[in-house]
């Protein structure tokens, strides 16, 4: 009799256990696009402007020669690519992969933008490896600015160096830019909110946190990086001031435990659309 009990408590532990490691490797090892539509009357009345977010990539390949991420990709059509940081591990050694992946993804769109994150500046090969995005055609956001016009709309998208790891010079990065003008911030980290005041910055793209890899249903991330347990920042959209919005991509790769669990590897589509 007792025996038996001991089985049958053991059947659900191990359906449970069986569940969760399915899960882990359904969230780590595919991927979905997270699509988010904002409104600005800074575009014009029915126009629209596709940006495509990829970030902490962290040298992860999904599929042969990364073709599902490619495919993927091509199918969105965005107007712009940016890619908000760690998109090698601070540990890698060899470039190939990423570069392989970059060839690919300025085939598809040549408008592709990056900024620096924690793992570059802590990588040893940081130079190769922007000398390399550079050469593949790749323009570098580092604490500076450009004008875009898309869709008969000015797009000024800025970018900072890594803020967690003090690179960045938002001074810079703002530089002449208009405050009549949709104004795009891409930042690795984004605690870089908590020290904005009354800059005319209308979206900040942000990665680095991973949505915590590990989210509890109903709670949310276990731990982030620069914000320990149960972070306030780990992935969405939030408000920082009326009409102001911080936009948290929890990326494609993982570090440290690579795993994620009740949080799917993703890219994200953000549609900025104009209203009167």
């Amino acid at each position: 009799m007792l025996k038996r009990k001991k089985q049958l408590l053991l059947y659900p532990s191990l359906v449970l256990t069986t569940a969760v490691c399915l899960k882990v490797i359904y969230d780590t090892n595919t991927f979905k696009v997270n699509e988010v539509d904002l409104y600005s009357t800074k575009l014009s009345d029915g126009s629209s402007i596709k940006i495509l977010q990829l970030t902490d990539i962290h040298n992860r390949i999904f599929g042969k020669d990364h073709l599902p991420l490619i495919n993927r990709i091509d199918e969105l059509q965005p107007d712009i690519i940016v890619i908000t940081g760690d998109l090698v591990d601070r540990k890698t050694t060899d470039l190939t992969a990423m570069f392989r992946l970059i060839e690919k993804i300025v085939t598809i769109n040549k408008h592709v933008y990056f900024v620096s994150g924690n793992h570059e500046w802590d990588n040893f090969k940081k130079d190769r490896l922007m000398d390399g995005l550079v050469d593949r055609g790749v323009q570098l956001m580092d604490n500076t600015n450009i004008i875009l016009d898309i869709n008969h709309n000015k797009l000024q998208l800025a970018g900072v160096a890594d803020y967690s790891t003090e690179h960045d010079n938002l001074s810079e990065a703002m530089l002449g830019l208009q405050s009549e003008n949709y104004t795009l911030l891409l930042s690795h980290a984004p605690d870089l909110v908590n020290t904005l005041m009354n800059e005319s910055i209308d979206l900040i793209l942000s990665g680095h946190t991973h949505g915590g890899q590990i989210r509890i249903p109903f709670i949310g991330a276990l731990v982030a990086p620069d914000q320990g347990y149960f972070p306030e920042l780990d992935k969405g959209l939030y408000q920082w001031k009326p009409d102001h919005y911080l936009y948290i991509d929890s990326g494609l790769g993982t570090t440290k435990l690579p795993l994620r669990l009740f949080n799917q590897s993703q890219m994200s589509l953000l549609t900025i659309k104009g209203k009167k």
